[in-house]
């Protein structure tokens, strides 16, 4: 079965190891001519990390980043308002990395062009659209990036891991509309900086509207300084959307350091933090709002096409690894296509829509929220300000919802070795 996937992000690249490992024939067509290590920091959860090791990649990917040991929650005074174990701290029988995006990316480039083949995977070829064929296949529609010359190609699977401005999804929902913006933006940097608390944490520090996010990407070098990816995020809807959204656009420090002037605690001074990044960017915090389905005939939708959403708990490029599995699971388990590319659906939609809404409401750091509705000049001990096992309650919910609480996570990958 020959399988085309429009897109070479981390959602794509993964899609084509999983079904390259499980027999099929496989194409990635990207749009950009060179693909590039662009981005800043994400995290893989466990369960998405699991699966990568059942791909054999794990151990090329683990020094490219950080093994998170932790996630620490604080107000905007400073003072912690709940931390937990994570990944292998945590009792999971792999880790949570914290990963610079476009070393991961690069890295499931290469390895797709060795285990694929050079010509395996297709650069500066842009899908624009499709329309089911003879025989039950699908035709698809391509612009050359460099000549802008059009031409087709034929596969008997089409899918659509484009990105949140997907061809194909607009093709199968021209009504869907532009992303929609929560009304914050985000500055991200990257800052050679001493590791904070325990040298692998992770922290979220203040509340919706006015966030700090901070974690390392390497470990210390012989100055003992790590690099450490931050993230700014400030409530924007007074001055309005500034234009499209574009990973690469560049920030200014003037433009949200003063919201954070006094941000200056014992554990991690967040001011020296953010100037001494050689560079900021800045994006809205967008997703899009769940569709009622990904799949037409065969042909469907995986990653940020399918199920954009908020950089809220980590979930981004995990789901997209986890739909990667489902979809070969599928694959390999029904002889038609297009009954698999259906089962696919059922099982990753309604999942990832919970995901979209879960991460709308701040998913487990909305326990930032109320601690800063109950308590917005600090405390003297925390547990003045939740009921008992309330913010392990907040934090279990969304781990069950997202798909990686620990008993779910097992050496063979989430909810089990099949396929």
């Amino acid at each position: 079965m020959k399988v085309a996937i429009a897109g070479g992000g981390i959602g794509g690249l993964t899609t084509a190891l999983m079904l390259h490992g499980a027999g099929f024939d496989v194409t990635v067509y990207e749009a950009v001519p060179e693909p590039r290590p662009l981005g800043v920091g994400i995290n893989l959860l466990p369960h998405a990390v699991s699966e990568l090791r059942r791909l054999g990649i794990l151990e090329r990917l683990l020094p490219l980043g950080v093994a998170t040991e932790e996630l620490a929650y604080a107000n905007r005074h400073g003072q912690f308002v709940w931390r937990e174990p994570r990944g292998l701290a945590a009792g999971y029988p792999v880790p949570q990395l914290s990963i610079h995006r476009g070393k991961l990316q690069m890295a499931l480039l290469e390895i797709a062009r060795q285990r694929l083949g050079e010509g395996a995977v297709k650069t500066g070829r842009k899908v624009t659209g499709f329309v089911p064929d003879k025989g039950g296949a699908v035709r698809f529609h391509m612009e050359d990036s460099g000549t802008g010359r059009s031409y087709d190609e034929r596969a008997d699977v089409l899918v659509g891991a484009d990105g949140i401005h997907s061809a194909i999804r607009a093709q199968l929902h021209p009504g869907d509309g532009t992303p929609r913006w929560s009304g914050e933006l985000m500055w991200r940097g990257t800052t050679m900086a001493p590791p904070f608390l325990t040298g692998r944490s992770m922290t979220l520090i203040g509340t919706r509207g006015c966030k700090v996010v901070a974690y390392p990407l390497s470990a210390p070098d012989a100055h003992g300084n790590a690099l450490i990816n931050w993230i700014a995020v400030l409530n924007n809807t007074a001055q309005g959307l500034p234009g499209a959204e574009d990973w690469n656009r560049p920030g200014r420090l003037e433009d949200f350091l003063p919201e954070f002037a006094e941000w200056s605690f014992p554990w991690l001074d967040v001011v020296e933090l953010m100037r001494g990044s050689e560079g900021t960017f800045v994006y809205p915090m967008i997703d899009r709002d769940p569709l009622p389905n990904w799949t037409s005939g065969r042909t469907t939708l995986l990653g940020d096409a399918a199920h954009a959403m908020y950089p809220v708990g980590s979930n981004g490029a995990s789901q997209a690894i986890l739909d990667a599995r489902a979809l070969t699971r599928a694959l390999l388990e029904e002889a038609d296509p297009s009954v698999a590319l259906a089962r696919y659906e059922q099982e990753r939609l309604p999942a990832t829509a919970a995901v979209v809404a879960a991460n709308r409401r701040q998913g487990a750091a909305r326990i930032l929220d109320l601690a800063e509705e109950r308590a917005p000049g600090g405390f003297d001990d925390v547990s003045d300000v939740f009921e008992p096992g309330e913010r392990e309650a907040i934090a279990a919910e969304y781990q069950q919802v997202a798909g990686f609480a620990a008993a779910g996570v097992g050496a063979g990958g989430a909810g089990g070795p099949r396929g």
